[in-house]
């Protein structure tokens, strides 16, 4: 990856006040397309240097944001991709699939919604059968409504889409996959920097996201001895779909300006962190961390 022309074009991308983006609001799953400006998830930056040759992944919230950004450079390092995302997220699903063709790579599209725990067990059977196996397992569909305030506004239905959308998918994918996981594989979950600064409008996603540090140290002790690796990613603020369809518009003005950065990353500066942690050779050693990429937030 040219990283300093991914840099340089993140940097130049925030537009708005305060070094942030231009006020626009979008409703849950969000769209891409209508992001202004449109995220960078490494289309024309990511080189691939052939690190995961051969491999095979399934990459969950795949279709959009980072996920995009890991199937690119996943797809570009030579693996197969498959892609599980919402049912009415599709047309995003539609233009990652094109990106990893591009790469002359295969790819399964499985959509469906993760809450459900049958759901996730198809998911995981679909993308084996397409890909003929699964190496890795990145765990990234998550969701965040930060928009109301206060334990109070935190309804029974917000709790249970946040948590069995952050938390349960992670555990039922996960255990669904783990049969089809021989040595020398490897699970990578998103966390965030909420587990380790978490905001008042934010309770119930740090919650899950704190939940994740402690199941990907947890499962990596479990897993160890059969030879699999298990990981986290903690990405700081993250140009994605989910920000400005759950944030206030007068938030996203400045989002990403507080980090000693002074601004939001893009997805594609994210990807190389699972690119890491997916690579044998690289991070073959490497088990039970979680890796920050925020923009100079602290993860301890």
């Amino acid at each position: 990856m040219n990283e300093s022309t991914l840099s340089t074009k993140a940097a130049a991308m925030a537009t708005g006040e305060d070094g942030g983006f231009p006020a626009q609001q979008q409703q849950l799953p969000g769209s891409t397309d209508r992001m202004e400006p449109v995220p960078d998830h490494g289309e024309e930056t990511w080189v691939g240097t052939g690190r995961l040759r051969g491999m095979r992944a399934l990459i969950t919230g795949g279709d959009s944001g980072i996920g995009r950004a890991v199937a690119i450079a996943f797809a570009r390092e030579g693996a197969d991709v498959a892609l599980s995302y919402l049912p009415e997220e599709q047309d995003d699903a539609e233009t990652t699939a094109a990106w990893v063709r591009r790469a002359s790579r295969a790819v399964v599209l499985c959509p469906g919604d993760l809450q459900n725990q049958h759901t996730c067990a198809e998911v995981v059977e679909k993308a084996v059968s397409g890909l003929g196996g699964m190496d890795v397992l990145v765990n990234n569909a998550g969701v965040q409504m930060a928009r109301d305030h206060g334990i109070e506004d935190i309804s029974d239905e917000r709790l249970d889409r946040v948590f069995k959308t952050n938390l349960y998918a992670l555990f039922w994918m996960t255990r669904a996959a783990l049969k089809h996981l021989t040595r020398g594989a490897c699970i990578i979950n998103t966390s965030s920097i909420q587990a380790f600064e978490p905001s008042p409008a934010l309770l119930d996603y740090a919650s899950t996201k704190a939940a994740i540090n402690n199941f990907t140290v947890n499962l990596a002790a479990e897993v160890g001895q059969r030879g699999i690796r298990v990981n986290a990613v903690a990405p700081g603020p993250i140009w994605t779909p989910l920000q400005p369809a759950t944030q206030p518009e007068d938030k996203i003005k400045a989002f990403g300006a507080d980090t000693p950065l002074g601004r939001a990353g893009q997805p594609g500066e994210v990807a190389g962190a699972f690119v890491f942690l997916a690579s044998p050779a690289e991070a073959g050693y490497v088990s039970g961390t979680v890796l920050g990429v925020t923009g100079g937030k602290p993860v301890f």
